[in-house]
């Protein structure tokens, strides 16, 4: 790894390497929607994109999880990724394999490069690092999965990246193209899970701090303005949309209200199951979703206030389901290799990454608390802590963890080059004799 001299040819290398093993799963997977089994979004999202290119729109054929009626508009699931599935069977007919195949080589491409250009934002003194990082991401047993996948998980975790590299572009420089960049990066990244926004408002909260200490407050409040303005434009049309539909206001998608009723129903008692479904109360149906979406989050916090310890017990609970790096029995022998073929392999390195970075960069090394908290470090720790308790606190599952598992890689890159420095620097035994 020592003095890398073709960091374009090596990259280059990683990136077929990491199309290749995607295809090869894409082409496992085959042409069901339905496959692997437990990931059912992927038939959701094939029946809306059909739905979309027969003339029906957002709606369902039949009744459908979790309250949506045949035949009726829907706002419960990404707006955008059912219409980048439909662009793509407008052009192969409606065959889940040609998606799978094109995913393969976009999630080939784009995760193991945001990842890159993440890490060169985190460690910009050590280019192998970057280069390490991107190979992680390339063979990342998870990574390669979902991108053969009907899910957003890749194309989510790609625009999460995007932001923070856009976003540690307008602290160091707070102008109008980076703003803008960074609000359509959000915005992308909120179209396609809704659930980034508690993020993106703790995100422009650091930003604001950042210019305040580095005396560029006024400048990098109207950029700020500008992203939030950008963020705003990508959500209007499909506000406007749901406004049309149902003639009341909804931001974007209805499934906030659920997640939080179902998730806190008393049902779990003090132990989560990720895969169980609250029933719908019986007084709520016939409400339009908005209606819907708004009566469902008081009776979820009304959960939650009734019964603040059994909440406290649930989200303890749900810590494990967040984490889940071990085998289970309820789940295929595809996730066990995948979720300890991933997340289970690269832990250690990732925790040895964050002291290391930590021990070079923080508090008693060369800079102070305040100083600290505006660096590119901070922000993935502020990262790392939020998301993961936003959803230990609402809804955890172990696929709403790769964001996090994406920004750690550097740190698990970290670890692997200063392991390989060490071991190349130990003096050769003498040979007897």
């Amino acid at each position: 790894m020592d003095g890398v001299k073709r960091p374009a040819t090596i990259l280059a290398v990683v990136l077929a390497l990491a199309i290749l093993a995607r295809v090869c799963v894409a082409l496992y997977l085959g042409d069901a929607a339905n496959n692997p089994p437990l990931l059912l979004d992927q038939v959701t999202y094939h029946t809306l994109a059909t739905r979309l290119l027969s003339g029906h729109g957002y709606s369902f054929p039949t009744a459908w999880y979790p309250f949506t009626q045949s035949n009726t508009p829907t706002a419960h699931w990404s707006f955008l990724y059912p219409l980048y599935l439909a662009g793509i069977y407008l052009i192969s007919g409606a065959h889940p394999l040609s998606a799978r195949l094109v995913g393969a080589i976009l999630g080939g491409i784009l995760l193991p490069l945001a990842v890159y250009r993440w890490a060169k934002r985190l460690f910009p003194a050590n280019p192998q690092v970057a280069l390490v990082s991107a190979a992680c991401a390339a063979v990342y047993l998870y990574f390669v999965l979902y991108s053969a996948t009907l899910m957003t998980e890749t194309y989510y975790i790609c625009a999460l990246l995007w932001s923070f590299d856009r976003a540690l572009a307008m602290a160091e420089h707070p102008t109008a193209r980076n703003g803008a960049l960074l609000g359509f990066s959000l915005g992308l990244a909120t179209l396609l899970r809704q659930s980034i926004l508690p993020w993106a408002a703790v995100l422009c909260l650091w930003l604001l701090w950042t210019g305040k200490r580095s005396l560029r407050l006024r400048s990098t409040f109207l950029s700020l303005g500008l992203a939030l303005l950008v963020l705003g434009l990508c959500i209007l049309p499909f506000t406007v949309r749901n406004s049309l539909v149902y003639g009341q206001f909804l931001l974007l998608n209805s499934n906030a209200g659920y997640a939080m009723y179902s998730a806190q129903h008393p049902m779990h008692g003090t132990t989560f199951s990720e895969f169980a479904a609250a029933p719908m109360p019986p007084d709520l149906l016939g409400l339009t979703e908005p209606e819907m979406d708004r009566a469902l989050m008081r009776r979820g916090v009304g959960f939650v206030l009734a019964d603040p310890v059994r909440y406290l017990k649930l989200c303890l609970s749900r810590i494990p389901d967040y984490f889940e790096f071990w085998p289970s029995a309820d789940t295929t022998l595809l996730h066990n290799i995948g979720r300890v073929g991933s997340f289970g392999l690269f832990l250690p390195f990732m925790l040895y990454g964050l002291w290391l970075a930590r021990r070079r960069s923080g508090p008693g090394a060369t800079l102070s608390w305040a100083s600290f908290s505006t660096t590119p470090l901070a922000l993935a720790l502020l990262f790392i802590v939020f998301y993961p308790l936003l959803h230990i606190l609402t809804w955890a599952s172990l696929r709403y963890r790769l964001p996090v598992d994406a920004l750690a890689l550097p740190f698990a890159a970290l670890a692997l080059v200063d392991l390989w420095t060490t071991l190349r620097a130990r003096p050769a035994k003498p040979r007897a004799g």
